[in-house]
């Protein structure tokens, strides 16, 4: 919410909506003096890992215009990549800032559950988190120095100070262990991908890091994360389901309703499940300080493509299972960021995925800027901007 300033949620309902409050965090930002000079574009009410609807149409990847920027937050990360703001927002529900960020060679950071407070109508909820991207993890750490702190109006706000992340980002990681994985052990993922991801694995060695193939015990994890956000977007999308619904893309319909269909046996048995998850995912974390893999399962495909279908042959069967690499992680509720490593023979970015411990959230952003100031990669910009 920007007060004042025109919030359409991607959604022709909402076209002409101009708030007359702003969101906790966009509030702090004015506060600290930040300028807000517009709105980026995203899906419809941020469904999918695509930015295009009936509003403004399709935001294109300007590393190739015929491809996607990504999503939910992809005009962010467009704006950012060419250079049109030094930083910028979003939230990541399951994969929104960090997808972006991959495809576009920024930098998306998911934080902890609570880092970032905000008061939105389930306080309780932790799927769904606001953060930041930049162009570098410094920039974006400067930006979440503003946006994170305790607020009383918020349940689950942690209360480390806002300031923790004004802190060097600078240390040494020589004998940190680090568990390496290709697809969490479950994922289809385009082999072109975990080339580019493990062509960097050599720059976490020689920064002294431990790095051993390995993951946690992902069991059960689309089960929870199909069901729990369904769930959120039968209560977010109900009223406009029920008044609005032929203005309303197919894929929202199919999120809302199934949601609606949950019983409480299953939305408690999604909750139980996630539980044992995180217990078994911080468990393995006590032996590896930090998780890394790849963001998406694919490099950035055709704008005029909807959702990916199949992956190495594999049948995707809704429009989100493409993006299981971060989901995944949502589940458990860690601090886990998208960082440039490289790109496909085609030019196309692809991002590294970082995933630290329970609310080490600056750890990640430790981690994330040693590796950035080995590689040139988050230098690299969009050579369409040679052509403005």
């Amino acid at each position: 919410m920007t007060k004042d300033l025109r919030t359409t949620r991607g959604s022709r309902i909402y076209a002409d909506f101009i708030p007359d409050t702003d969101a906790l965090y966009v509030e702090r930002l004015r506060q600290a003096g930040a300028i807000v000079i517009g709105k980026t574009n995203v899906p419809e009410f941020g469904a999918g890992s695509q930015t295009f609807n009936e509003v403004f149409g399709a935001t294109l990847n300007p590393y190739d215009l015929s491809k996607t920027c990504g999503g939910s937050s992809g005009g962010a990360a467009v704006a950012l990549a060419c250079g049109m703001v030094p930083l910028a927002d979003g939230s990541d529900l399951g994969g929104s800032l960090r997808n972006p960020a991959s495809f576009c060679n920024v930098v998306g950071f998911r934080p902890s559950p609570g880092r970032v407070p905000k008061l939105s109508s389930n306080a309780w909820s932790t799927l769904s988190v606001n953060g930041p991207m930049a162009r570098s993890v410094s920039d974006l750490a400067f930006l979440l120095s503003v946006l994170a702190g305790p607020d009383r109006r918020d349940p689950i706000a942690l209360d480390d100070p806002g300031s923790t992340f004004l802190g060097s980002l600078d240390r040494t990681f020589h004998g940190t262990r680090i568990a390496w994985s290709q697809n969490l052990g479950r994922y289809p993922v385009a082999p072109i991908v975990n080339q580019v991801c493990n062509a960097a694995r050599p720059v976490f060695e020689a920064l002294g890091c431990e790095v051993s193939d390995g993951e946690p015990d992902f069991t059960g994890v689309d089960e929870i994360f199909q069901t729990l956000r369904a769930w959120s977007y039968a209560e977010s999308r109900r009223e406009d389901l029920a008044q609005h619904r032929d203005l309303l893309k197919d894929t929202v319909i199919w999120n809302a309703e199934q949601g609606m269909n949950l019983t409480a046996r299953e939305i408690t048995a999604a909750e139980t499940a996630r539980t044992e998850l995180y217990r078994r995912v911080t468990a393995y974390l006590e032996e590896y300080e930090f998780l890394i893999l790849p963001v998406a399962q694919v490099p950035p495909f055709p704008v005029d493509v909807e959702w990916v279908r199949e992956i190495n042959g594999e049948q995707m069967e809704t429009y989100i299972d493409w993006m299981g690499t971060v989901y995944a992680i949502t589940c458990t509720g860690l601090p886990s960021i998208s960082v440039p490593c490289g790109f496909t023979p085609d030019g196309l970015p692809i991002g590294l995925q970082i995933v630290g411990r329970h609310h080490r959230d600056f750890d990640v952003l430790q981690l994330a800027h040693a590796f950035e100031q080995q590689t040139q990669y988050a230098r690299q910009r969009p050579a369409i901007l040679a052509q403005v």
